[in-house]
């Protein structure tokens, strides 16, 4: 049956392809040549936009696609108190391409007080009739990428306490976005599917990190935030292996992290990359509890144009339900549209066909 509540059969991750419009007012605010109210403005179109579009397909929910942010998580990150935008010497290293050289720099204690993306979604319920969804990066993605050795000792000299902070920060952003109305929340998380990397695990190691270790700290870190969630709001996590123009960073399949992601994390549901080989195979599924954790399939690609085909997924969806009941599924994209407003390698016409027939292929197939 079609669900009531999210995540829904037909979902998606979040973010979408930036618009002509939006590009180009970007760019002028870069130069100067636009004002940060006049660049809102085209912003707030644009979104009312896209709003429509999702609500046109048939989508049960609605995101602002990101377009005001330049990254999926830094964007975030640094409106946190203790935290500011660095330009370092080299960007992260995807397949074949590199990211801007910039990251967050942790300066002062790890703290939330205000943060701009409260009103970013209080204009998003604002225009949609549907359900109003909000992303955010986990706050594992202050830590994994630069380590231990981007965290000053004078700051942290115990590392469990900027964990615990962390943890704290994110309770309070939870009640945040609670208070301002929002009801369906996601921590968008490139970190499980990395430590299930050797590749990632080897990096984390020469930046003064055990992988072996972070699992544990992770889920009590994630755990302290979700525990100031009301009973009526669903927090979702998304985790895929990287999306910058169409490529990723690492490979391996969710079977070294399975136990500890679904058995001991009280999220409501996981968005879980499954559109390539990359991602291995549905095995691990199998440390899913049966009740209520709804288990959303990232099927459809979207790094490529080209559109599934029905009786594909059919059967892949087919071959989950061998591990998780078929009422814990639903469909989605693999990952965001545009990760970073440079976006993925396909048109804008082909991000709508996918999400139609997400819509179509859920109703057919949860009838």
């Amino acid at each position: 049956m079609q669900r009531q509540k999210p995540p829904f059969r037909a979902d998606h991750v979040g973010s979408f392809l930036r618009t002509a419009a939006i590009k180009d007012a970007r760019a002028k605010h870069e130069k100067g040549a636009i004002t940060a109210e006049q660049l809102k403005a085209v912003e707030d179109a644009e979104i009312k936009k896209i709003i429509a579009h999702q609500e046109h397909c048939g989508l049960q929910l609605a995101t602002d696609g990101e377009f005001r942010r330049s990254w999926w998580h830094f964007d975030f990150l640094c409106g946190l108190d203790g935290v500011v935008m660095k330009q370092i010497d080299h960007g992260i290293q995807f397949a074949g391409v590199q990211t801007k050289a910039e990251r967050p720099d942790i300066v002062g204690k790890i703290g939330f007080s205000q943060h701009p993306m409260i009103e970013h979604f209080r204009f998003l319920a604002a225009n949609t009739r549907v359900m109003p969804k909000m992303t955010i990066p986990s706050p594992t993605l202050l830590h994994f990428r630069f380590g231990r050795a981007s965290i000053p000792q004078t700051i942290y000299p115990d590392l469990d306490v900027f964990f615990d902070d962390l943890g704290k920060a994110y309770a309070k952003v939870v009640k945040a976005f609670y208070d301002a109305g929002c009801r369906y929340l996601q921590f968008d998380d490139t970190i499980w599917a990395f430590l299930c990397s050797e590749k990632e695990r080897a990096q984390s190691r020469q930046r003064g990190d055990n992988p072996d270790e972070l699992p544990e700290k992770y889920a009590k870190m994630i755990n302290q935030a979700l525990a100031a969630k009301p009973a009526d709001m669903t927090i979702t996590t998304h985790i895929c292996r990287g999306n910058f123009r169409s490529t990723w960073i690492s490979e391996g399949g969710y079977e070294p992290v399975a136990e500890t992601l679904f058995g001991r994390l009280n999220y409501d549901g996981y968005f879980l990359e499954y559109d390539t080989e990359r991602a291995g195979g549905f095995e691990p599924l199998r440390f899913v509890p049966k009740g209520n954790k709804q288990i959303v399939l990232g099927l459809v690609s979207s790094k490529l144009g080209a559109l599934e085909r029905k009786d594909d997924l059919k059967r892949r969806i087919d071959e989950a339900t061998r591990y998780v009941a078929h009422d814990q599924l639903c469909l989605s994209p693999q990952c965001g549209f545009a990760s970073t407003e440079e976006g993925n390698v396909l048109s804008e016409d082909e991000q709508w066909a996918k999400l139609r027939m997400i819509v179509e292929l859920a109703n057919e197939v949860w009838k």
